[in-house]
């Protein structure tokens, strides 16, 4: 994709486990460090001028991603922007990204899974996001319609789970009017 020079750039970190094991991978100190490290290198890349973690972090591993973004805060240099993708249930009722060290949490509104139709009629009724970290942006899928009215002045993360094409922005600009 071509973007003009000075574009800003969010520099994503996307973080995987194991979770199909019985054994759950041991998460640890040394781990979080390297993660700490590698992601603040982002920073590095040209236009980066925040950082975004994507990890589905299942209740198990919670802890260690609370005191990832602690750690990442402390490590990240002053008024970089630090942002993570939330499950949309998270955002409804799930207190546990309360007062996490990050500036947004974006509720991610497309493949919810058995969670979609609920979250859906919950957003389709007016309703909005509980916790106050959700309420700042959207997360949605090229490949998924939008089916809920989003708010004009939050931002709208667009996933795409390919690479982009020329014809996509055409697809943005349809959906969003950008």
């Amino acid at each position: 994709m071509k973007l003009a020079p000075n574009t800003k750039l969010i520099a994503v970190t996307r973080i995987e486990s194991q979770k199909i094991t019985h054994e759950r991978p041991g998460l640890t100190e040394s781990q979080r460090r390297e993660l700490v490290e590698r992601i603040k290198k982002t920073l590095e890349l040209p236009n980066v001028t925040g950082v975004q973690i994507d990890f589905d972090a299942v209740t198990s591993e919670r802890d260690f991603y609370r005191q990832l973004l602690g750690d990442l805060r402390k490590a990240l240099p002053e008024g970089v922007p630090l942002s993570m993708t939330a499950l949309a249930s998270f955002c409804v009722g799930d207190p546990w990204l309360t007062d996490l060290p990050v500036d947004e949490a974006v509720p991610m509104v497309f493949a919810m899974g058995r969670d979609s139709d609920g979250i859906k009629n919950y957003l389709k009724s007016g309703s909005d996001f509980k916790d106050g970290l959700c309420r700042r942006s959207y997360g949605v899928a090229l490949d998924e319609p939008v089916t809920t009215a989003f708010e004009k002045q939050r931002r709208v993360y667009v996933f795409n789970s390919r690479p982009w094409v020329q014809s996509d922005l055409a697809v943005l600009n349809e959906r969003f009017g950008q």
